[in-house]
């Protein structure tokens, strides 16, 4: 049974309109609608436990193992050891001093590459000037793994923090430049078509038509180089590091901590997933309008 609300005071008069700046609020108080809040919010809490569940159960049976003996110590320590050795680093605070220098280097080498691949991804879809100088030297580039330009990056800025950051950056510049000149290129010429009857010009055709068109594309692309430039920063905080995570992970190497190597891996996973979260966020906020379908 539905419940109806007492009808405001300017329809009872018969006004049949609200005065200006009056909203009204149409709230279906039915139990149908109750039912329907309830089984969104259970549908909720069951995709949380969901995805917390695979690895609750990873962990329980790392746990086990390690309780009867099945994995040695020193091969693979168990997570309450995993748990005290981040007791340890941030005793010290070694771990305090290393997440803010490695995501320095990772966002700098991802701030610089990212801007570079997005200019020349757009200059590379716009003009076919700009593909014919960029397209095929960048496309023999980024079949080169970045690993392997180590050596020679040393050998240019040798083996400080320039080195690591023209690391990252190398890794991050293909990603943002291919979907960048992909989602230009990949606009429908039948828009452009229709910018053209209407009088505008290639500039303002290129800023209101083909660029926010070709945004899901662009972010898409900064969101998989944020991905590749914890990648890279995983190789290029081997390059003799000072400070940073990859610094913690030798010095446990030295020392043979395995817990302290595992614990500085699971570091790095956790600064990917944050960064990611962060490209999400960015991408829902500068694409409002995107329907989010997800097939139940």
């Amino acid at each position: 049974m539905t419940v109806q609300q007492p009808a405001p005071s300017f329809l009872a008069s018969g006004a049949g309109q609200p005065p200006r700046g009056v909203k009204l609020d149409l709230v279906d108080l039915s139990p149908r609608a109750g039912q329907t809040l309830a089984r969104s919010r259970f549908s909720t809490s069951a995709r949380f436990a969901s995805r917390a569940l695979v690895p609750a159960l990873l962990l329980a049976v790392w746990q086990a193992s390690s309780n009867f003996g099945l994995v040695a110590p020193e091969v693979l320590p168990s997570p309450a050891e995993i748990i005290a050795a981040y007791a340890e680093l941030i005793r010290t605070g070694e771990l305090q001093a290393a997440i803010p220098a490695s995501l320095a280097r990772a966002l700098t080498g991802l701030a610089l590459g990212a801007s570079v691949g997005l200019v020349l991804g757009l200059f590379a879809g716009l003009w076919r000037v700009g593909e014919e100088l960029f397209d095929a030297p960048l496309q023999m580039l980024r079949t080169i793994p970045f690993i392997a330009m180590i050596p020679l990056f040393i050998i240019w800025f040798g083996i400080g923090e320039q080195a690591k950051i023209a690391l990252i950056f190398g890794a991050t510049i293909f990603p943002v430049y291919l979907n960048t000149y992909s989602g230009v290129r990949g606009v429908d010429q039948k828009l452009i078509e229709a910018a053209q009857v209407f009088g505008l010009s290639h500039g303002r055709i290129a800023t209101r038509v083909i660029i926010p068109t070709a945004l899901p594309s662009i972010l898409v692309g900064l969101r998989f180089a944020a991905g590749v430039s914890l990648l890279a920063l995983v190789a290029a905080e081997q390059i003799n590091a000072r400070s940073g995570i990859g610094f913690i992970l030798i010095n446990a190497n030295q020392n043979q901590r395995t817990d302290i190597i595992i614990a500085g891996i699971i570091v790095y996973a956790l600064l990917g997933i944050a960064i990611d979260l962060v490209m999400r966020v960015v991408e829902r906020l500068a694409l409002p309008w995107r329907p989010s379908l997800v097939l139940a």
